[in-house]
């Protein structure tokens, strides 16, 4: 299975883009940023997985999933945030 993890640069720049000021990013609120990313990664994982549990959950015609793959899919979601 395939991970990813978003880096400190990468969560900085999107700080930045959000409209953090760069001193700040940098000097005072880089582990605060880095578990807030984490907690929001966490947040869409878990409505991703919900999702994919919900096509399997009720019947969606041709989105039916008679088989479980929406849960194992969702079980796929869930795990990506495990290290």
């Amino acid at each position: 299975m395939m991970t990813t993890t978003t880096t400190n640069d990468e969560i900085n720049s999107m700080a930045l883009e959000a409209g953090f000021d760069h001193y700040l990013i940098v000097r005072d609120f880089s582990k605060q940023l880095k578990r807030f990313a984490a907690l929001v990664a966490a947040h869409e994982r878990e409505a991703c997985a919900k999702l994919c549990e919900d096509y399997t959950d009720n019947d969606r015609g041709a989105y039916s999933d008679d088989e479980g793959h929406g849960y194992e899919c969702a079980a796929a979601i869930r795990a990506r945030g495990e290290k």
